[in-house]
């Protein structure tokens, strides 16, 4: 950190400039479709891009013939791209050069850094400032399914110090986002593991277990919509629907957030021992995700979730919703529309196994062990990740702040 003080007294004795993002970057460009007939190309839609590594991770192979609507952005190595829709959920990469040429949605933001003026890696680097995001979430729209339009995006004003300043703050930083990188890549090694043994676990030979649908085992309890403007720091305790999937594991005792008080009367709540399931999400992963409620007191559910209500262990529940043959089975259920959403109705018709609830509690106490050491950010390697990615937002945040020149 000393070589980039002694850079910015000596470059930028009198503050660094700022300027909007619009003013760094240059247009991009679209696709026309009918000049294109007959090549294919990689589609980056939003749930390509992974929320916790800001890689690039599965991509769709499109052609004139069958690209969706939101495929018309091309991107180039170089760019950074950044989720409009859902903001807040940061889903943010640079294009790496087997990218370069490609398709992305409309539902990012596309920046073509003046190479000139910025660097990719550092605007990709202010991209997961707080400072950032407090303007995202300032300037978002909708409620249900909040946005933030390019145009206002670009409006955020950054530093931009010479390039020279650019090279070593970002020479840094990206010694952190590498160690991240490879610890990520070890502890999904792990998860795929546990997940395969999670699967074996929970799959039963055929007449040697009852089978029930989930409807005639339990009830599907629709929530109450509660919004943004109802959060408070204290109040009831509260699950939305985007939590189930970004934030709670396989149960919790405490919720994250709570509600106005003064809500009571017009909200349904999850009693303890209910599973928490969403029926709303980006992608048909993300819907039908579950945590179990162990909490003492009573939780308010979002209208676009269901507390299930059922006389099972609610672990040996949750566990089962993260299996393939749970998956399998919602998969022909989600209406995929833009919003991919599960009704109650068609979530009772999916079939659940029913050991007796000792051999739950066993399974249960097995699968805990296995989920602490991929999960549990205490110990092992989710704990030395966490250390990192908080080194890293540390210093970050605190390499990424200049003092502005005076004009």
């Amino acid at each position: 950190m000393s070589r980039i003080d002694e850079l910015i007294r000596e470059l930028c004795p009198n503050g660094t400039p700022f300027e909007s993002i619009g003013a760094v970057v240059y247009r991009g460009s679209t696709i026309r479709w009918g000049d294109v007939a007959g090549e294919e190309f990689q589609y980056i839609d939003l749930t390509s891009v992974d929320r916790v590594t800001h890689a690039i991770t599965e991509t769709q192979t499109i052609s004139s013939k069958d690209a969706p609507s939101r495929a018309q952005q091309i991107v180039r190595e170089g760019d950074v791209i950044f989720g409009t829709t859902r903001p807040m959920l940061k889903r943010y990469t640079a294009i790496p050069a087997e990218y370069d040429g490609q398709i992305a949605s409309t539902g990012y933001c596309v920046l073509r850094p003046q190479q000139e003026r910025i660097l990719t890696n550092f605007l990709f680097h202010l991209l997961g400032t707080a400072e950032f995001y407090a303007f995202v979430e300032a300037n978002q729209r909708g409620a249900s399914y909040p946005g933030i339009p390019d145009g206002v995006v670009k409006e955020f004003r950054i530093p931009v110090p010479p390039l020279e300043v650019q090279r070593e703050i970002v020479r840094v930083l990206d010694l952190f986002t590498t160690l991240e990188a490879e610890l990520e890549a070890e502890l999904e090694a792990r998860r795929r593991q546990y997940a395969h043994y999670r699967d074996s676990l929970l799959t039963f030979p055929e007449g040697g277990i009852r089978w029930a649908t989930m409807g005639e085992v339990g009830e599907f309890i629709r929530g109450r919509r509660f919004t943004k403007a109802d959060v408070v720091c204290a109040g009831i305790p509260s699950i939305h629907y985007g939590e189930i999937y970004t934030i709670y594991g396989v149960a919790a005792c405490e919720a994250v957030t709570h509600v106005r008080q003064d809500l009571a009367a017009q909200l349904r709540c999850a009693k303890t021992g209910d599973v928490v399931i969403a029926a709303v999400g980006e992608t048909v992963e993300d819907v039908g995700r579950a945590v179990a409620w162990l909490g003492e007191e009573d939780v308010a559910v979002h209208d676009d979730c269901f507390a299930y209500r059922h006389l099972m262990n609610p672990k040996y529940v949750s566990y089962y919703l993260q299996t393939e043959t749970f998956h399998s089975q919602k998969s022909k259920y989600v209406a995929r529309a833009k919003v991919k959403r599960l009704s109650a109705a068609d979530l009772a018709k999916i079939t659940i196994p029913i050991p007796p609830l000792e051999e739950q509690a066993r399974i249960v106490a097995i699968l805990d062990k296995f989920d602490a050491l991929v999960n549990d950010l205490s110990i092992g390697l989710p704990a030395e990740l966490a250390a990192r990615r908080k080194q890293y937002e540390y210093y970050r945040d605190r390499l990424l702040t200049f003092e502005e020149a005076v004009a």
